[in-house]
């Protein structure tokens, strides 16, 4: 298993659209993969599950991937969240 943590930069934090582009991202993998914050874990490719977790710009993220691609899906996901989920901000 492979894990990071990573903060959230962009203003508007996991939105929607920011966790849509989360959960596709991560559904591309054949990896399982799990995210949360505060000890709290919860499934990286359902949308509801990723927006439940409500984080907010500065918010520090856990997320673990275990599977034969695990280190590329935490290379994606991190790309993504450091690219602000492609918004301007």
């Amino acid at each position: 298993m492979a894990s990071i943590d990573i903060t959230i930069i962009n203003k508007l934090g996991l939105h929607a659209r920011a966790a849509a582009k989360f959960v596709n991202t991560a559904a591309s993998f054949a990896s399982a993969i799990q995210v949360g914050n505060q000890g709290r874990m919860v499934d990286g490719k359902s949308i509801m599950a990723v927006m439940m977790l409500a984080a907010s710009k500065g918010t520090e993220l856990h997320i673990e991937a275990e599977g034969s691609d695990a280190d590329a899906a935490l290379a994606a996901l991190t790309d993504l969240i450091n690219r602000r989920f492609d918004e301007e901000e």
